[in-house]
């Protein structure tokens, strides 16, 4: 299976700015604190998501980024797409192929299924995933979580002052 971590990094921080962008354009520090993601590695998926045209940034105090479509109207196949991820499962590399003797034994059963997976993948939207009660309870686990920490450090600034 080729889906590596960038694709399914690029459709966790997709599916975090889906669900946060109701109060505004979403930053890439709070998708990586949230998500656990690196900060540049955020940088790099999010410049190939936009390059794709599925997200838009927004400059400057409170900017971020938002989705350029609708929810519901973008794939999970087109967000793995558009970091250059594959869900291929054969062997073969382009023109390269599987066994030394040409196809291997089993090349079109690999190859069918993942043109299933790939099919499955475009069948599933980022609204589709929003509405899924497991995700929804994830996320405001996350968010509570992130509150937290967020509550936290401002007692630390606010103790540190006090006593320096």
């Amino acid at each position: 299976m080729k889906l590596t971590s960038k694709g399914r990094y690029a459709v966790t921080a997709m599916l975090d700015v889906a669900l946060h962008q109701t109060h505004g354009p979403v930053c890439l520090a709070d998708i990586s604190e949230r998500q656990r993601i690196s900060l540049s590695y955020l940088e790099q998926l999010f410049s190939k998501l936009r390059k794709a045209k599925l997200v838009e940034s927004i400059r400057g105090p409170g900017g971020g980024y938002q989705l350029a479509k609708e929810a519901i109207e973008i794939s999970i196949g087109a967000v793995i797409g558009a970091v250059n991820d594959s869900v291929v499962a054969t062997q073969c590399k382009g023109d390269k192929p599987c066994s030394p003797s040409g196809r291997c034994l089993t090349h079109s059963l690999w190859n069918d299924f993942s043109v299933k997976m790939q099919d499955f993948l475009d069948s599933v939207s980022l609204g589709e995933l929003m509405g899924n009660s497991e995700i929804i309870d994830i996320a405001n686990k996350q968010n509570m979580a992130q509150e937290l920490a967020g509550h936290d450090q401002q007692n630390e600034i606010f103790h540190t002052n006090q006593l320096g």
